[in-house]
């Protein structure tokens, strides 16, 4: 498959970090990276130095000789020639040809069917190398033989592919790749904006101890033309804490709990504070099978604590034990007068629903609050957030509890070091509230997008993520096979398309046969300057030959298979039988939701395989599934926002929107609006919530540029309060640095005076979009906090929401309930917002998803 877009971007800025640490970078176009490690590595060993090559690929092991070695730091392992031979059964220099027998699926080279390691070892023995093998492959007997015999054609293609080059020319001489000092300032600016809180902390503390670091600007200019223009969510409010005014962390003043008198010590203390944090250590960083280890608390700086509750390695302090602790805790813990302070609080109240403890009072969650104040801030975890605002680092898990392989379990970190990890959480959750509130207190919209949205929403995903869906494991099986059947069939059918056999998973192989064989029209380009085969070049030219269209069909297909049919099954919890999701309040920069473990908001509904997915979704014997989707409702609020008049007459009087944008466009009565004018019409309705240009409208309709300019212009001429309302917020973003959703939700824009015309582009777009999609985002969580109520006051037992997937919410409910639960859902849902166009909800019933949507 193409690299992911989400890899994609991530490949400059990892060129920039390793600039900016002073290390030689090679990057040779069309070469790929493991030639010119081993061209690296044999120009070393001729130059008389020792080589290590630190990998975990087999590939490499052709290349090992006296003075190269294999080093797997994961591992710990060394391969050198003994142990090569020990490990494969064949010396470096058959390598290769045991590759080609074998076959690797991670490079795509097939092998022989039903050859494995030992066989392929034999025959190499017996034979000597692969030419004689394939020589000697008539008196190889059995079905071994013959799929020997089948392979013949192949083989020398795979060992082709299998072999490592080490004669790349390389654009620098070995004798000058030396490293460079370290550019300190630049990789501060890095590793902050990227959130790599643990380098950013060995940064910091070799810079301390007096590492040397020079100031040479290694960066590459092109991955950002200047700094990002800093906009902050308001410049610091009077009184506002800086890092300067935070006391000192004193680690050595934090109390560990482990008799009955001072825990009670400690609830009264907590109940004589106005605010106190709270965080839970747990066995796993999945909720809903973490078992609680311990709790820490903390009232004021400095002054915080650690129960330990359930450490089980040998020699431990006596403890209180976890039901004594619980029990004790749980009147404070499940007070709504007792006002608390969390960071990521969902996962600590669900951590303790699963002990009975329904926690009440959390007024505060400092993940949300530095969310709100910046939502396009990298990350928003408790030791970025110590490091952004207070100026501390905080101890990292790691350093108590070990890395890779020997990391331990919390439950087994020495008391006094749990306590110091633990109770410092506390501590700097108090002390981030007190700096992230006093900014957000006075930013009014994001301060009541905070105190009515996200903060009521918290508990409500909680219990959804407690509740989980049944999924039908033996349906998605019956559909593995099937789409791993079809997927079989488009292989043999793109090998007769092209005349002979590739790799359908190799944009190596898929260029030559494209673009070398075929002739077909390169659109696009890798950034290394290769014919692209991802997803929109083979859309682009699905047209003109049937190849490209096999290989998409292939790819969507696998794609479901790997993410859904495969996955989903294995995500069922054991003890519930259900699948659980994790929802992410500070997932997306507009304030959407997202999920994972597993991620349901990408499930495909326009393919018919997606919608079969959809049916694995069920509902329990005597429930049925509910699935309510807001119709159109970023189109309406861009006609509220925009004031329009077209627009509003179109939603007000209930019209076909689309059509009426197209009799508008096309200048014809909307009732010989047909099908492709509807489909442009949709195109540029949709496409300008996005900020799409002539050029990409052009693409979505396979018409020329001027045509599409045409069409958008007649848009606008229909449509002037659109027009009027996208240059107003190009402005405003340029004068402010952010947007607002309708409820005062802010998406802040670093890029939008950015000298560089792309990155310039790509805010305005966002600039236009966000104010949409972020003020749809806040309507349906206002409908969920308002749903959940609604259910739990008047229907407990009977029905409770299990999803929300972009605009759609779905509920199981019991059949007699059906009818009211839908009626009231739709109802509620429309009044989530005043808008100046009503909003509208189509609701759908049936015992599985893809039924009841």
């Amino acid at each position: 498959p193409p690299m992911p877009e989400e890899l994609r971007a991530q490949v400059e800025p990892m060129i920039a970090i390793v600039r900016a640490l002073g290390l030689p970078l090679l990057r040779v176009p069309g070469v790929e990276a493991d030639d010119v490690i081993g061209t690296l590595a044999v120009q070393g060993r001729a130059a008389g130095y020792s080589v290590e090559i630190s990998t975990s690929d087999k590939d490499f092991a052709q290349l090992v000789e006296p003075g190269i070695t294999l080093v797997n730091t994961m591992t710990g392992s060394v391969l050198d020639r003994a142990r090569v031979i020990e490990k494969f059964g064949v010396p470096p220099e058959r390598i290769v040809d045991y590759l080609a027998l074998v076959g690797d699926s991670v490079d795509n080279i097939p092998g022989v069917a039903k050859c494995g390691p030992k066989t392929a070892a034999k025959w190499l023995e017996q034979f000597g190398d692969l030419d004689r093998v394939m020589a000697g492959a008539a008196s190889v007997g059995g079905k071994i033989g013959d799929c020997l015999r089948a392979a013949l054609e192949m083989l020398p293609l795979a060992r082709q592919l299998a072999t490592i080059r080490i004669d790349v020319e390389l654009p620098q001489p070995l004798d000058s790749l030396t490293a460079a000092p370290r550019d300190v300032e630049n990789l501060r600016t890095l590793f902050a904006r990227y959130g790599f809180t643990q380098a950013l902390r060995e940064l910091e503390t070799a810079v301390e101890v007096g590492a040397p670091a020079g100031g040479k600007d290694l960066l590459d200019t092109r991955a950002s033309d200047q700094p990002a223009r800093a906009y902050e969510p308001a410049a610091r409010p009077a009184g506002a804490t800086t890092p300067a005014q935070v006391a000192s962390v004193d680690r050595s003043r934090y109390e560990t709990i482990l008799d009955r008198g001072q825990l009670e010590a400690w609830i009264a203390r907590l109940r004589a504070s106005d605010l106190w944090s709270f965080d839970t250590e747990t066995s796993s960083i999945d909720p809903q099978r973490a078992e609680i280890v311990g709790l820490s608390f903390a009232t004021a700086d400095n002054q915080a604590a650690y129960v330990p509750l359930a450490h089980d390695y040998g020699g431990a302090p006596a403890q209180l034990g976890v039901e004594a602790v619980l029990a004790v805790m749980k009147p404070l813990l499940e007070d709504v007068g007792e006002r608390k302070v969390a960071q990521h609080a969902k996962y600590d109240i669900n951590v303790l629903a699963h002990y009975g403890i329904e926690v009440a009072g959390i007024a505060y969650d400092t993940l949300l609050e530095s969310f709100l104040l910046n939502s396009s801030a990298n990350r928003h975890d408790l030791d970025t957030l110590a490091a952004r605002h207070l100026g501390h680092r905080t101890i990292a898990y790691d350093e108590v509890a070990g890395k890779g392989a020997k990391q331990i379990p919390f439950a087994q970190v020495a008391i006094d070091d749990a306590t110091r990890y633990a109770a410092e959480d506390a501590d700097i959750t108090l002390r981030l509230h007190r700096s992230l509130w006093s900014q957000l207190e006075v930013l009014p919209g994001p301060r009541y997008v905070f105190e009515k949205i996200e903060m009521p929403l918290v508990p409500v995903l909680a219990r959804m993520e407690r509740a989980g869906v049944l999924i039908d494991g033996a349906l998605l099986a019956q559909q593995t096979s099937v789409m791993r059947k079809r997927m079989t069939e488009l292989v043999g059918e793109a090998h007769a398309t092209a005349g002979h056999a590739f790799s359908l998973d190799s944009p190596k192989q898929l260029q030559t046969v494209l673009f070398d064989q075929l002739k077909l029209p390169i659109t696009r380009k890798t950034p290394g300057g290769q014919a692209s085969t991802n997803e929109e070049a083979l859309a682009e030219i699905a047209d003109l030959h049937p190849l490209p269209r096999l290989i998409l069909d292939y790819r969507m297909l696998a794609k479901l298979v790997s993410t859904y049919t495969e996955k989903l099954p294995v995500a069922i919890n054991p003890r519930t039988g259900r699948v659980h999701t994790s929802y992410h309040q500070a997932g997306a920069a507009t304030g959407r939701l997202a999920s994972s473990d597993p991620n349901l908001q990408n499930i495909p509904i326009r393919s018919e395989e997606g919608r079969r997915i959809r049916q694995a979704f069920i509902a329990p014997p005597g429930f049925m599934l509910i699935a309510a989707d807001y119709s159109q409702i970023e189109l309406r609020i861009m006609a509220h926002l925009s004031g329009d008049s077209g627009l509003l007459a179109a939603f007000r009087d209930g019209v076909d929107v689309h059509r009426a944008t197209a009799a508008e466009v096309f200048g014809v009565d909307a009732s010989v609006v047909d099908a492709n004018q509807r489909r442009a019409a949709k195109a540029i309705n949709f496409g300008l919530m996005y900020g799409m240009g002539a050029h990409g409208l052009a693409s979505r309709l396979d018409v020329d540029r001027r045509t599409a300019q045409e069409y958008m212009d007649r848009y606008f001429s229909r449509y002037p309060g659109v027009r009027d309302f996208m240059a107003a917020t190009r402005e405003r973003a340029r004068r402010d640095g952010y947007v607002e959703t309708v409820f005062g939700r802010r998406l802040y824009l670093a890029n939008i005076a950015s000298r560089n015309a792309a990155a310039r582009a790509g805010a305005e777009r966002a600039a236009i979009n966000a104010p949409m999609q972020g003020t749809a985002a806040d309507v349906i969580k206002r409908a969920m906090i308002e749903v959940d109520a609604w259910l739990r006051d008047e229907y407990a037992g009977r029905a409770r929401m299990l999803m929300q997937v972009h605009d759609e919410l779905v509920l199981e409910v019991l059949e007699d309930n059906v009818q009211d639960v839908r009626d009231g859902l739709r109802i509620r849902m429309m009044a989530a917002a005043e808008l100046a166009v009503p909003l509208d909800v189509d609701v759908g019933i049936g015992l599985d998803w893809d039924a009841a949507h």
